[in-house]
Parts: structure tokens; sequence; C-alpha cells
């Protein structure tokens, strides 16, 4: 196997390790919305993903001339995430009950794609991960244009796998999940989320304040 491939593997099962708050996002919305909803959720994460390597691959050293970019990023994204997470506060699981169990109504798809593609894409901490891997791999002077693009691909598709092995192992444990269990997961993630949220505001005011 290409060893630009291998190595992209091996990037990709280091960044699934990580948990955050898409960690727990994907959890949660596989137990509520099901299975093949979560997926679209992923492609979300995925199409979030694909931006930032896109744009750090070509523009890291163009990125790295603002670095108040990051600042504002940070910033917005501790907002949107606190937002996520007080919502789901007053969160209300909408069930119908049927001979199959616990059956709960599910969102649109468009919905979870940009929920997946929100809280990916204005977390600054992947940005600051991917402007890395785009140094990494600028410093790899055998790399060839092929390489490169093996390299990506096999870190995004490892990724993309993992997320959808975390959501389907979550949807097998949908019998055992009751509307209690649902409302205390509902407050376990927006805990997350806030607590997550905190901490990039955190990072985004220690970015501005050695900037200043």
């Amino acid at each position: 196997m290409n060893q630009a491939l291998l190595e992209g593997i091996s990037m990709g099962l280091l960044l699934s390790a990580m948990i955050g708050p898409v960690f727990f996002t994907l959890i949660q919305n596989s137990i509520e919305n099901g299975f093949r909803h979560t997926v679209i959720l992923a492609l979300g994460i995925l199409s979030s993903d694909l931006i930032y390597v896109i744009i750090t691959f070509f523009g890291v050293s163009f990125l790295a001339q603002y670095p108040n970019f990051e600042v504002i990023l940070g910033y917005v994204g501790g907002l949107v995430l606190i937002g996520f997470g007080v919502s789901g506060f007053f969160k209300k699981n909408k069930e119908r009950i049927s001979s199959g169990g616990m059956m709960i109504s599910k969102p649109k798809k468009t919905t979870g794609f940009l929920k997946g593609f929100g809280i990916n894409g204005i977390n600054p901490f992947v940005m600051l991960f991917w402007i890395s891997i785009a140094g990494l791999v600028n410093l790899k002077e055998d790399f060839e244009n092929t390489d490169v693009f093996l390299y990506y691909f096999g870190l995004l598709f490892t990724v993309f796998v993992i997320d959808l092995l975390k959501a389907f192992i979550a949807k097998q444990l949908k019998s055992f999940v009751t509307p209690g269990l649902m409302k205390k997961l509902n407050i376990a993630v927006a805990i997350v989320l806030v607590f997550f949220g905190l901490r990039l505001i955190k990072f985004a005011w220690e970015r501005q304040f050695l900037l200043s």
C-alpha cells in the first residue's frame, strides 16, 4: 500500500480518537434520529473538513499572516456552541409509541447536514489542526501531487468511516434508551457543548491577549 495513504490513515485514526463536541453530537443524533440521518450529519462534518483542507493547503501561508482570524473564529465558534448547548436544555423529545418501541420524530436531513457542518466548521481547533497538517505535508519534499491526494484521502476517509461506526454502535443501543435517559443525554450533551463553547472563547481571549 502507498506510504502516503498509510500515513493519512494513521493520522485519521489519531484524529478520530479525539473526543470533542462532534463526538457527542454524533452519538446523540444517532440515538435520536437514526443512523441514516446521522450519515447526513457526518457528510456535513466531512464537507467542512474538506473546505478546511482546501483553504489550508493552498493558503496556509496566507492565513498565518492574519492571526486575528483565529480570534474571530474562536469567539464566533464559542458563541455558536453555547447557543446549541443552551437550546439543548430546553429541548423536548417529541415521540410516539408504536409496537416497535419508542419512535422519535426526525428533523429534515438538510438540518442534520448544516448542524454537522456548523459544529465542526466553527471550531478553530479544527482549523489549527488542518493548518498543522498542511504544514506537515509541505515539509515532505518527497511527496508528489498523487501522494498529497492519497494522504488527505486516507485521512478524511478514515475519519468519516469511524464517525459512521460510532453512530452505528450508538444506534444499536437505541433499544436500551428510555425517554428519561434521552432527557439526561440531552442535558449532558448541552453541558458538553457549553463547556467547549466557553473553552473556545477562553482560547480566543488568550490569543487576543498575546497578539495585543
